[in-house]
């Protein structure tokens, strides 16, 4: 019986998952977005997010404490150089996973995974609003036009 073991396994040995997490990490780390399965995801963002909460406080002890999770210095040195100032004020749920549908090869459920304050899609500064335009009149057409008749006039007045 599994009494209270909640936590996915993943089909592999210990060494294998953590070591596969911890890969993953980095990578998140460093690309900001990666595409995996749905539960692979799920266990990188319980994976992941302690170590940005430590990372909001770069003492020896938390890079220690990250370090001894990621294993790579890189990723470690981004994760509190560059990571944690643009996440400072936020109180948790660093990463999001948006799924993706299934892959070709195997059905599997895939998703992406990726650190909530680097996508500008859904940031809080909204861009700004496009006009609608005509189909008949597209602004390269208003664009191009004046600056011809700007010069034929200047001829005909000479």
């Amino acid at each position: 019986m599994r009494h209270g073991k909640k936590f996915n396994h993943l089909g592999r040995q210990t060494a294998h998952r953590k070591s596969m997490l911890a890969n993953m990490a980095c990578s998140l780390i460093e690309h900001k977005r990666i595409n995996t399965t749905v539960a692979k995801a799920k266990a990188l963002k319980q994976f992941v997010e302690p170590m940005i909460t430590k990372s909001k406080t770069d003492t020896t002890h938390n890079r220690r404490l990250v370090m001894s999770k990621l294993r790579q210095t890189g990723a470690v040195a981004e994760l509190f150089r560059d990571v944690a100032p643009k996440i400072g004020d936020r109180p948790g749920g660093y990463t999001r996973i948006i799924k993706l549908g299934n892959r070709l090869g195997d059905n599997a459920d895939m998703a992406m995974i990726e650190l909530v304050d680097y996508n500008e899609l859904y940031s809080a500064a909204k861009p700004e609003k496009k006009t609608r335009r005509s189909r008949r009149g597209g602004s390269k057409a208003k664009a191009a036009t004046p600056a011809p008749t700007e010069t034929k006039t200047s001829n005909e007045e000479e």
